[in-house]
């Protein structure tokens, strides 16, 4: 007996374990979508259910069911979580999945996630409750990771079919995938290969059966392709099949979460998503210090030993490196957000001769950019630094209070900075603020705190949104008791005192080596940390190590409906203008792996800030269970707290109901609409009406 007929798969770790095209295709996908905008024909009875917009999820404790919950959760989507391993569980029976509300019958859970097709075991009530459920209402489950066999509508892997790891293989999305759940998809999905030594993930693809459409396939020997993805429909129920192991992280699970969300709440659900990308330049008009690869450190950094403090040789952009700016952005379609520091601009002028040709060329190219404030002189706005010792402390006063910088000097060179701006014809949002090394927010272990100055001067100047390091501050949080609210930025690894590739590598080694290969051996120390195995050659080190690492790392945030801004410096567009191949390979992958109905969306920070804002108060609701939707046929009901903006998605075609008429909902994206939407005036509830087949 082969193997695959009585192996199941177990818990799914960091790797991941491994599913053909149809001649049903156009028959399926069409019903499919029809699946997606209207109840089942069993489930449109005289009376229509209410179903309730909550998902199920049974979890097992593998990393599957981790993934779509994380899933869930990111993009807003309401769910109730069983622990499998919990003694104390409820058990699933007809009064724990339905009832009765009004007279009407009522279906509690919109969509279930399982494990796999027989958590609860194959002859238990529990399993026969559930899909007695299932068939009632029209409920879709999801196998969050099984096997090929006959049970999910496929056939034995050696039946034509496949098992194995699956790193690095090119899966397609077949045409009933891109015309149903992943119709933002461009057509192919290469599953990760970020170790050799690692089997990252298995699968078994296998051939379809009678009842089974296949969403996503790869080929196999012999010719043909077999199934890794696909919807099986059997006596009166649907089933989410998915043959390969992942985990929330995997590239290959980011690109088909939001479609398997979609499968799931057959397209109408609370919450939504995109994919964000932006960058932040900072120190723009500012020169930057150089790594010392001697000294192993940056001369003018206070603990550069045997250094002057002076700093040689700075880094900073020329007329050449704008000039290509504008360039690169408008061939690659994407804008960067500029962080100016005016007045080091006006310094280096000063002595430079009285001219400056970068300031002049950027100037002159204003409007191809957004901008951001980042103070005046970029100085340090917290404490009051005391550089006697390493690492520098807060300065004290003669009775041992901190000195804090003051709050008018913070609204000065907040206040200067963007008058410079308005002086050039820069439009500049005031509301936005990005502070030098994000100071003034508390910055551990020297200052838990911030300084307590900050939310007055932020106020004073307009200012809404500030710049946190999100490495530091994942979180969004008001500073002090104002009306501003931090956004948390994530930092690239892609160093702010280098000019060039081997100056990168060199200082990548620095960190990131052990102290018996010649590095610091901090990540030795550090367990958040580790360390390469060898050092990385300088000469290329940076091109085929780092850039396809922080490309990856980047389109993660990307993949993961995750809006905080990207940050990098002015030097990385300097010299040998390091930033471009990391957001090239960014842009190329997110390219070849999405729709041109899935574009990148480029928010602005104050953007980024609501966004954040909106989902902690959505969060907020849902956890104090403030929060009820459902579905009528073809009606969606959603109520919250008042001044709570609710996040819906659903199909093209879906219109809001007015006081007064109705009007076209939410905009278009990844083949849905979407958006933030409230009652309108004189309503207690949001009322979507979807499209009919």
């Amino acid at each position: 007996m082969d193997s695959d007929r009585i192996r199941m798969p177990g818990t799914a770790s960091r790797r991941a374990r491994t599913a053909p095209r149809t001649g049903r295709i156009a028959a399926l996908a069409a019903a499919a979508l029809l699946a997606t905008i209207v109840p089942s024909a069993q489930a449109v009875a005289e009376t229509a259910p209410r179903v309730d917009l909550t998902v199920l999820v049974v979890d097992d404790g593998g990393s599957a069911v981790g993934a779509i919950t994380a899933e869930l959760q990111g993009s807003g989507v309401p769910y109730r979580r069983i622990d499998l391993n919990d003694p104390n569980r409820p058990v699933l029976d007809t009064a724990f999945l339905s009832d009765t509300v009004g007279g009407r019958p009522r279906a509690k859970y919109q969509g279930v996630v399982l494990p796999h097709e027989s958590a609860f075991g194959p002859d238990s009530a529990e399993h026969t409750a559930l899909q007695a459920y299932e068939r009632t209402f029209g409920i879709p489950q999801v196998d969050a990771y099984t096997w090929s066999h006959p049970g999910v509508g496929l056939d034995y892997t050696d039946q034509g079919g496949w098992s194995g790891v699956l790193d690095g293989t090119t899966a397609g999305i077949t045409a009933a995938g891109q015309a149903g759940p992943f119709r933002y998809l461009a057509g192919e999905l290469t599953f990760e290969d970020n170790d050799p030594t690692i089997s990252e993930s298995y699968g078994y693809a296998g051939r379809p059966r009678a009842g089974y459409t296949s969403y996503v396939d790869v080929p196999v020997d012999g010719g043909g392709r077999a199934s890794l993805v696909g919807e099986y429909a059997a006596d009166g129920r649907r089933e989410l099949v998915v043959t390969f192991a992942y985990n929330q992280y995997q590239r290959q699970f980011r690109a088909l979460a939001r479609g398997i969300v979609e499968w799931l709440t057959q397209g109408v659900h609370l919450g939504q998503g995109r994919n964000y990308l932006s960058v932040h330049v900072d120190d723009v008009f500012a020169p930057d210090a150089r790594w010392d690869t001697a000294l192993n450190c940056t001369p003018g950094d206070f603990d550069c030993v045997d250094d002057d403090g002076e700093g040689v040789n700075p880094i900073r952009m020329t007329a050449a490196d704008a000039q290509y700016a504008a360039a690169w952005q408008k061939s690659s379609g994407f804008t960067l957000d500029m962080v100016y520091n005016g007045g080091q601009g006006e310094e280096w002028k000063a002595e430079h001769g009285g001219t400056d040709a970068l300031t002049d060329r950027l100037v002159a190219d204003r409007a191809q950019y957004r901008w951001i404030n980042h103070t005046y002189t970029h100085p340090f706005l917290g404490c009051v630094q005391d550089n006697s010792t390493v690492p520098w402390k807060c300065a004290e006063n003669a009775a041992g209070s901190t000195l804090w910088v003051s709050r008018s000097e913070i609204s000065r060179q907040i206040r200067d900075n963007h008058d410079w701006a308005v002086g050039k014809g820069i439009s500049v949002d005031r509301s936005e603020l990005v502070t030098g090394e994000h100071s003034g927010l508390k910055t551990l272990p020297q200052q838990p705190v911030d300084n307590p100055h900050l939310a007055a001067a932020l106020a004073d100047n307009g200012v809404k949104w500030i710049a946190s390091d999100n490495s530091r501050e994942p979180q969004q949080r008001p500073v002090g008791t104002g009306a501003a609210k931090t956004v948390p930025r994530h930092p690239m690894n892609v160093y702010y005192n280098v000019g060039t590739a081997a100056e990168m590598a060199d200082e990548y080694n620095w960190v990131y080596t052990s102290r018996a290969d010649g590095g610091s051996g901090i990540c030795e120390s550090n367990p958040a940390s580790t360390c390469l195995p060898a050092p990385l050659p300088t000469a290329t080190g940076y091109a085929d190590h780092i850039v396809p690492q922080e490309a990856r790392i980047a389109l993660s945030h990307v993949l993961g409906n995750d809006p905080r801004p990207h940050y990098v410096h002015q030097s990385n567009l300097a010299e040998e203008r390091l930033l471009y191949p990391v957001l090239d390979r960014v842009l190329a992958d997110y390219r070849a792996l999405f729709a041109p109905n899935a574009p990148l969306v480029n928010p602005a920070q104050k953007d980024v800030g609501t966004e954040l804002n909106r989902r902690a108060a959505w969060d907020q609701a849902l956890a104090a269970g403030k929060v009820t939707a459902y579905r009528i046929g073809t009606t969606v009901t959603v109520k919250a707290p008042s001044g709570v903006t609710v996040p819906v998605t659903a199909p093209e075609g879906t219109r809001k109901k007015l006081l007064l008429g109705s009007t076209a909902f939410g905009t278009a994206y990844a083949g849905t609409r979407s958006a933030w939407t409230a009652p309108e005036p004189l309503q207690t509830a949001v009322t979507l009406t979807l499209p009919t087949a």
